[in-house]
């Protein structure tokens, strides 16, 4: 759910008196390969007359009858939300089990997906499960592994069952001490997801897996060929014609501080299907591209999908006499409450269309273009790949760790020429932006992007 959501739905389930309140609330699905979520995007608070607060809560027949027919109504599945007056993850009493249990078959009836049942606990902390059906009038509960809130910052509650929390370690005593065991905790149980496994991927993808990530998934579909060799830095000349995310597959599990290890490697595009729902699978995701398309699928992702994404991006440009000009690098993270890729001008959305054509892999199509064109200043060297990906990675930390209550580190921007970071900005998406109308649709959206 997003930032704002979860605080709405704070204010009316945590009570000042300290007993428990519940209310209904709208999703829709987001299918990963592997992974469903339920993106929560709109809360049916109760009248009056619609539930008893007697420090437990119930609800009347009249409430979930009217919340059935909203959910149908919009094509959405219905979820129950209740409140206890204790912190963390939350079990379920016999009541709870029966108010979702005997309502999950007209919950499924109505929208044809499954109940969604989800307590808060007075910290702010929540737990869920669907409730699938197994067979005609039987429903059974599935707990989710995390509850995932989405905006200025990244805060997630995990079941530790599912989710186990990772040992201590002694490779890892000197990270844990610059942030404590419980923000390791939380960091590097998140899986993450590499879109791009180039110069400045492949970089990302060390440091993650030094840091003690234990979950990543790499989503590249090039092959390492010798002019990378300047700046990819786990490839030898013995590399060459291999997948890029297949040699990180075979590198990173030796250089791994995790316990519980793993690398997906996917050798495919964001474009494509099976690429666009493995990157569904991850909690957040790092963009390492350098076209419009991919930037097009992330930034929809990271709004109507709610997982965030960490951009960033480098440019070159040389004079006519082949000297260096400038070389600038950007990195910031696209995510409700934040200014989109596309208003931040990370890509051109006339060049999407070009590229779902193919013209931009057209050696004439790309002479055509200006010569101060982005698709025309592909140089780079290793110094500002290893840049920008300490800039994306530190973007990283500080939405997930929040350090002194910070989570934002702005839309930074710097100049190598010069040396120079420009001021902090904090932009905002433009008053006629699209994506800001498709939050938490997941599946259900229309806007097409693949």
């Amino acid at each position: 759910m997003t930032e704002k959501l979860h605080d709405e739905l704070c204010n009316h389930l945590i009570r000042a008196d300290g007993q428990e309140d519940l209310c209904f609330a709208l999703w829709r699905p987001s299918h990963g390969s592997t992974r469903l979520s339920a993106l929560l995007y709109r809360i049916i608070l109760p009248d009056p007359k619609d539930r008893q607060v007697h420090r437990n809560v119930s609800f009347n027949p009249q409430y979930l009858e009217r919340a059935l027919g909203e959910a149908a109504a919009e094509n959405a599945g219905l979820a129950l939300l209740h409140s206890h007056p204790h912190p963390g993850w939350q079990a379920m009493s016999p009541d709870d089990v029966a108010a979702e249990q005997n309502n999950a078959g007209a919950a499924y009836g109505a929208t044809g997906l499954p109940f969604v049942g989800l307590t808060v606990g007075n910290d702010g902390s929540w737990s869920a499960r669907f409730w699938e059906r197994v067979a005609p009038r039987k429903y059974q509960r599935l707990w989710c592994s995390t509850v995932r809130v989405v905006g200025d910052r990244l805060r997630v509650t995990y079941m530790d069952k599912q989710a186990p929390r990772p040992r201590f370690r002694e490779e890892l005593r000197r990270t844990i001490s610059a942030w404590g065991a419980s923000a390791q905790e939380h960091l590097t149980r998140l899986h993450i997801g590499l879109v791009g496994a180039g110069s400045v991927g492949d970089l990302i993808a060390e440091a993650l897996c030094r840091t003690g990530f234990e979950d990543l998934t790499g989503i590249d579909f090039d092959y390492i060929k010798k002019h990378n060799l300047d700046r990819l830095s786990h490839a030898t000349l013995a590399d060459i014609g291999k997948l890029k995310v297949d040699l990180l597959a075979e590198v990173l599990p030796s250089h791994a501080t995790a316990e519980n290890f793993q690398f997906s490697a996917v050798p495919l595009g964001v474009h494509d299907e099976e690429g666009f729902r493995e990157a569904l699978n991850c909690d957040l995701l790092l963009s390492c591209v350098d076209r419009p398309w991919p930037r097009h699928i992330l930034n929809f992702i990271s709004t109507a999908h709610l997982i965030p994404v960490v951009d960033g991006g480098i440019s070159v440009r040389t004079n006519r006499s082949g000297h260096l000009a400038a070389a600038d690098w950007r990195a910031h993270i696209s995510t409700p409450g934040r200014a989109c890729l596309q208003c931040l001008g990370q890509y051109d959305p006339g060049m999407v269309q070009a590229e779902r054509q193919g013209l931009l892999d057209d050696p004439k199509y790309i002479e055509g273009l200006p010569g101060d064109h982005p698709l025309r200043q592909n140089e780079n060297v290793f110094g500002f790949s290893m840049a920008c990906a300490s800039q994306q990675f530190l973007q990283m930390l500080a939405f997930v760790l929040a350090p002194l209550g910070l989570p934002n580190l702005g839309a930074q921007h710097y100049h190598f020429v010069g040396g120079f970071l420009e001021p902090q900005v904090y932009p905002t998406c433009h008053p006629e932006c699209l994506f800001k109308n498709i939050v938490a649709q997941g599946d259900h959206c229309r806007f097409s992007v693949l």
